[in-house]
């Protein structure tokens, strides 16, 4: 898989006052790409890797007071399960009304 993401991304869940959650497939070099990105975005309250059978294989919670030093462990966990991994999804957990004024 030689894209930069594996498949496409696609939204699971966004009932009005809930938690959204969208899924990104992606090969295992671009994981972390894809979670730096979705992370600056700001609105992500949760990130999960799973393996291709759907299996949870890190679940890291997001605050918006999490500083460099406190990602650090993060990124080197989330690096080592990306060097084991040759495409999995990340699903992201959204704020409600995450950047969209809908009533």
């Amino acid at each position: 898989m030689d894209d930069e993401t594996a498949g496409t991304d696609r939204q699971i869940g966004g009932d009005a006052g809930e938690t959204t959650k969208e899924e990104h497939k992606v090969s295992g070099d671009k994981v972390i790409g894809k979670i730096k990105d979705l992370t600056h975005e700001g609105n992500a309250r949760r990130i999960i890797i799973k393996n291709d059978e759907g299996r949870s294989l890190i679940e890291t919670p997001l605050s918006v007071g999490v500083v460099g030093a406190v990602l650090a462990p993060m990124w080197a966990a989330i690096g080592a399960v990306a060097a084991l991994v040759t495409s999995c999804s990340i699903e992201v957990e959204r704020e409600p009304n995450g950047g969209e004024a809908e009533e």
